[in-house]
């Protein structure tokens, strides 16, 4: 079951670049907050394992080999070098914030508690009730055609929620400038 508990997730796991650009913090993989098997019956070991491991660390090795031959291009003022490397920062770098984020969506069954408080309160002002928001977010995500994401962000502008779809790796707030609260990996087809 996947946890809706809906928490805004910091990036905090996430390195950021340095303000020199010739000096880079490497990025790493988060440690999960529980065992790969805490979602068994639901999401197996197995499969978690898979993609905290392997797919998660691929987007963060390639994150890091892609921003030193970013420096290297800067450092050479090669702007079609910096250009070309663009596309894969955009995935690589989309991918370890979208998959950082997903990790801490996710709870045991047994630890799975519905929204209460403010978070249930602003849910029932922007959908009706739960039950509301999470058809909508299914219907939103099952639409989405290979890989892709499904958000339920916060726009700080009305300050109310909304539902948004990513395509491929890209990341939430820095294409639709919503404030990631879930996010699910629909080329996983986990659903609420």
């Amino acid at each position: 079951m996947l946890a809706t508990t809906l928490r805004t997730t910091a990036t905090g796991s996430i390195a950021t670049g340095a303000t020199a650009a010739a000096v880079r913090t490497k990025y790493t993989l988060p440690d999960l907050p529980y065992d790969y098997n805490a979602l068994e019956p639901v999401v197996s070991a197995e499969i978690m394992r898979l993609h905290h491991s392997k797919h998660h660390q691929t987007y963060v090795t390639n994150l890091n080999t892609l921003e030193e031959k970013l420096v290297d291009a800067q450092a050479k003022k090669d702007i079609n070098a910096e250009l070309a490397l663009l596309g894969g920062l955009k995935f690589n770098g989309g991918g370890h914030i979208n998959h950082t984020i997903f990790w801490t969506n996710l709870c045991s069954p047994k630890d799975f508690d519905l929204p209460q408080g403010d978070l249930l309160t602003a849910i029932n002002r922007d959908f009706g009730s739960l039950e509301t928001l999470v058809s909508k977010f299914n219907t939103a995500t099952v639409a989405v055609q290979g890989s892709g994401w499904g958000w339920i962000g916060l726009n700080k502008e009305t300050q109310k929620l909304q539902i948004a779809t990513t395509a491929n790796q890209d990341p939430l707030q820095a294409t639709t400038g919503l404030i990631p609260l879930l996010g699910v990996d629909v080329w996983v087809r986990f659903a609420l």
